[in-house]
């Protein structure tokens, strides 16, 4: 079985399955995923985070699926007795967004659940994230992307209860160029601009709601926390002021071990086809997260 440095993947991320003591990973898994036509998502299970069992196909398009590229960030989430993959498709003349496929097992395989994307489908977007705040309300947590509107900006949008479709209109929480660190990306096609990538909510022991996101410190890749003033997914949100994480590596999420141990995953480096899933410790205290310091 590979460990995980012998995985390439970029955006992993990391489902605990409780009943059967596993950990599932799943990530963009393409050898290329900027040119080349989408294959689809490979997941891995493991018992200790060490040895990896996998790959196993996850998702493979049907024929007539409406995308054929940029198959990015698949997230597996455990909502109603199921299992569903929200995940980032694109196709030539169509806005990239985010679809939430379901399947029965989280090995899938995945089939389509919501028709198409539930993101605006006249953004370009990116790395849906499911949220579900106190009241049980669904939510999709997600980027409007620097390409399009130059300052990228983290949106949240209400979904049904059935996660098939999305309610209302989108609320942006934040745009990049808000967090004090992160500096402009420069694109030969797109010009300048703001990137925000990989959002992820995680709730604190102590009840404060952080919002991990990534962008770009002097041309490098990098991991950085937002803060809800309220407590809720629609903020007002504030940014800290250093990245969490700031060496070529983002695209990040937490989960615990079944030891309780809080750890941040994300890929690193930056560039393809070196990018690897890495697992980092972190440690928490009243609502502050910093990577552990090994002794």
């Amino acid at each position: 079985m590979p460990t995980k440095d012998h995985i390439q993947m970029r955006d992993p991320f990391v489902l605990r399955e409780d009943s059967e003591g596993l950990y599932y990973l799943y990530g963009s898994t393409d050898p290329d995923i900027w040119k080349a036509k989408g294959i689809g998502f490979d997941a891995f299970r493991s018992k200790d985070l060490a040895l990896w069992e996998g790959p196993f196909p996850a998702f493979r398009p049907d024929p007539d699926f409406w995308s054929d590229r940029n198959y990015w960030a698949p997230e597996v989430h455990a909502y109603g007795g199921r299992y569903y993959m929200f995940a980032t498709f694109k196709a030539d003349g169509v806005c990239r967004g985010t679809q939430i496929l379901v399947s029965d097992n989280p090995l899938g395989p995945f089939r389509p659940h919501s028709d198409g994307p539930v993101t605006p489908r006249e953004w370009e977007c990116l790395d849906g994230t499911l949220f579900v705040d106190g009241d049980g309300t669904p939510w999709i947590v997600f980027c409007h992307e620097w390409v399009q509107i130059k300052n990228g900006t983290v949106c949240a949008l209400r979904l049904s209860p059935e996660l098939d479709r999305a309610i209302g209109d989108p609320i942006e929480l934040f745009a990049a160029s808000e967090a004090a660190w992160v500096d402009p990306v420069h694109s030969p096609r797109h010009g300048t601009g703001y990137v925000t990538d990989g959002p992820f909510a995680y709730r604190c022991d102590n009840g404060e709601l952080l919002l991990l996101w990534s962008s770009f410190r002097q041309g490098r890749y990098a991991q950085a926390i937002a803060r809800s003033a309220s407590g809720g997914i629609t903020g007002p949100w504030t940014q800290d002021p250093e990245p969490l994480y700031d060496s070529d590596g983002g695209h990040g999420m937490i989960f615990r071990t079944f030891e309780g141990q809080p750890m941040l995953a994300l890929h690193t480096p930056n560039n393809t086809p070196d990018e690897r899933p890495v697992f980092i410790e972190l440690a928490e205290t009243d609502g502050r997260l910093k990577v552990k310091v090994k002794e």
